[in-house]
């Protein structure tokens, strides 16, 4: 009944929260097509919509991947929230993988950051960090749905987090998920805390430290995505919900 919902809806996550009160709950995610171990911004709209319906707190998830705490408070008239990853971790990605990838993205190699290299991160899914050198290139998305599609569902993979860094802490995202059934997602917090998480264990970023990350702005749905890094522990990602 959930996946059919899911579909019906047509959002990249939809998450289904049960019971229907107390600060201890089971959190669901479906995509259109298939259910999705740990959804970041799906966790913040969640924690949004339990601060307007049962106020500040800190409310105890427990997710497919473990449980997920997520701080809600008001800020400005809205309800902000802060999530805490699970443990996250990472591996560099093979060099046949990349150009796997980069193929359907119909890119090339040097059109990557190679200061960042491209690898797979965890924060409770699995994501491919892309990092691009030019923000031309990050502006053109264009990719094979098909082949990406099948590639990542070999690979595990949620999404692809390509970036490009405008600054050591601001870096702005597109996340294609295919296997969702979704071309792009406008904001993906569990990406966000992958990203924030390998940039931490390979010591490609000083902790402790926040990141700005911006996505969706080429979608028309623009996000901004607070990523704490810790020097230990979950990442946390911070954000507002808006009603659509």
């Amino acid at each position: 009944m959930m996946q059919r919902i899911a579909a019906e809806v047509g959002f990249s996550e939809t998450a289904f929260v049960a019971p229907a009160s107390g600060l201890d709950r089971i959190v669901r995610y479906y995509s259109p097509e298939a259910e999705v171990s740990f959804c970041g911004h799906a966790t913040i709209a969640t924690g949004a919509v339990l601060g307007e319906n049962q106020g500040e707190g800190i409310y105890r998830l427990a997710t497919a991947v473990g449980t997920v705490s997520v701080n809600v408070c008001q800020r400005d008239g809205y309800y902000e929230a802060s999530l805490t990853s699970v443990e996250p971790t990472f591996s560099l990605a093979s060099d046949a993988l990349v150009t796997e990838v980069l193929a359907a993205l119909k890119w090339q190699h040097p059109d990557l950051d190679r200061s960042i290299p491209p690898a797979k991160a965890y924060a409770g899914a699995w994501h491919l960090v892309l990092a691009i050198a030019d923000a031309n290139r990050l502006a053109n998305l264009d990719y094979d749905f098909a082949t990406l599609k099948a590639l990542m569902l070999r690979e595990d993979l949620t999404t692809l987090q390509i970036v490009w860094r405008e600054s050591p802490t601001v870096f702005h995202a597109r996340n294609p998920f295919p296997v969702g059934g979704v071309v792009e997602d406008p904001a993906t917090g569990a990406a966000a805390a992958a990203l924030g998480g390998y940039l931490r264990e390979a010591k490609l970023i000083k902790g402790p430290t926040t990141i700005l990350i911006r996505q969706g702005e080429a979608m028309g749905r623009p996000s901004r995505l607070i990523v704490t890094i810790p020097e230990q522990g979950g990442i946390v990602v911070t954000g507002q919900a808006v009603r659509i």
